[in-house]
């Protein structure tokens, strides 16, 4: 990890959060509004929280509050987006449950099973919406409330990501990670050096025609095509939907080989050339092809450009759960800062922890293609946030026609 490398938050972020991140759904609008200040109590029948600093722990004071808990535990999240371990043999041992995780590859799908049999009866304990789903979730009543007198840990997360918009009192959902969304491309295969969304279409109808994919998700599918012609991609104007709507189904929709969320894996198998994907899953896409005996120096990851996206993803508790005390037991114990960082390593996006910065230098002082998963200030400018609107029907509806074009 260089030097240069941004690890804090920038300020610029907190303002773009500000400025863009703002919910229509229903009668519900609320401007976004970054609340500095830690919501979430203490357990006063928890062990004391003031952490020495020891060997693998990081100095400074932390809550580290573990609550003990039994039975299954039923995750319902998106692709390999947790670290094995966090989600198999050390929960079982630190907190006594087993875990189950299932995968979904888009809010939308999230809110389909939760919906089915009435929004009580999914079987999930803990679902991971991205933030401006949770108001939605709440009004269909798809998730409940968290007991916060089980969340003492909440204390450990930067207050830049507390307080958001659709959950401005933490009172449904608190922040998993945030991340954002560009392009992973073989440059043994597509010679021309590629910046831009515009070389990412141009390429996927060009060199990388029948073998390029595009996430599985329909704001994210829609995206690239606004990003490239200077668009808002929370646009809601008809004219500028409907052109999107002829490019994507009938242009490149026939040169897209798969609609794949998490391309990293087919990526390893050499299934693409070229892949829109999110930062953590490109990054994990450069270990993959290694372990798979590739050459990832092949490989360029590029951000979006001139715009793209910024996400929030949220841990919450779905309506109904089977075992809502073993969900509040390992979201509490995910907050702790060296099981927050051990996940960041694995999934390669920033989980909004206080002093960042000091937690890399202690906790993962090697830590691996880290300009993958934190952002500069001019970077940061040019990510937005999605908007839940009137739009959001008709970019669903030009997915599945894509997909049908596409035959895929």
């Amino acid at each position: 990890m260089t030097k240069e490398l941004r690890i804090l938050a920038p300020d610029s972020f907190r303002e773009k959060l500000n400025r863009r991140a703002f919910i229509k759904a229903g009668s519900a609008t609320a401007g976004m509004a970054v609340v500095l200040m830690a919501c979430g109590g203490s357990d006063s029948s928890s062990p004391d929280t003031t952490a020495p600093g020891g060997a693998g722990e990081a100095s400074g004071d932390w809550s580290r509050v573990i609550n003990q808990s039994s039975g299954t535990l039923a995750m319902y999240t998106w692709g390999d987006y947790d670290d094995p371990e966090l989600v198999g043999a050390l929960a079982e041992s630190s907190l006594g449950v087993k875990m189950k995780v299932d995968y979904f590859a888009s809010n939308e799908d999230l809110i389909t099973k939760l919906s089915a049999g009435g929004g009580t009866s999914s079987g999930f304990d803990i679902v991971v919406p991205t933030g401006p789903y949770v108001v939605q979730m709440v009004q269909k009543g798809l998730i409940q409330k968290f007991d916060k007198t089980l969340l003492p840990n909440i204390v450990n997360v930067d207050p830049a990501f507390l307080g958001q918009a659709w959950d401005k009192d933490n009172e449904y959902s608190v922040c998993k990670n945030w991340g954002t969304t560009g392009f992973f491309y073989d440059t043994t295969k597509i010679k021309k050096e590629l910046n831009t969304w515009q070389d990412f279409l141009d390429a996927c109808m060009g060199e990388a025609s029948g073998q390029c994919a595009v996430i599985d998700a329909p704001p994210n599918f829609v995206g690239p095509y606004f990003w490239a012609n200077g668009i808002d991609w929370n646009t809601e104007d008809k004219a500028s939907i409907d052109a999107a709507e002829d490019f994507l189904v009938n242009k490149l929709a026939p040169h897209i080989k798969a609609f794949d969320s998490y391309p990293s894996t087919k990526l390893a198998e050499g299934a693409y050339t070229l892949a829109m994907a999110w930062n953590g899953d490109a990054r994990q896409a450069y270990f993959r092809i290694k372990d798979a005996g590739g050459t990832p120096e092949n490989w360029r990851w590029v951000l979006g450009a001139p715009d793209t996206e910024l996400f929030m993803d949220t841990f919450c508790i779905a309506a109904g759960a089977p075992n809502a005390e073993a969900a509040h037991a390992w979201i509490n114990w995910i907050m702790i800062p060296e099981n927050s960082i051990k996940d960041l390593e694995y999934h390669g996006y920033n989980t909004g922890m206080k002093n960042m910065e000091t937690l890399i230098s202690e906790l993962a002082p090697d830590l691996v293609k880290g300009d993958m998963i934190f952002f500069a200030d001019e970077q940061v400018k040019t990510m937005h946030t999605q908007v839940l609107n009137s739009s959001i029907d008709r970019f669903v509806d030009i997915l599945n026609k894509a997909k049908a074009k596409a035959g895929a």
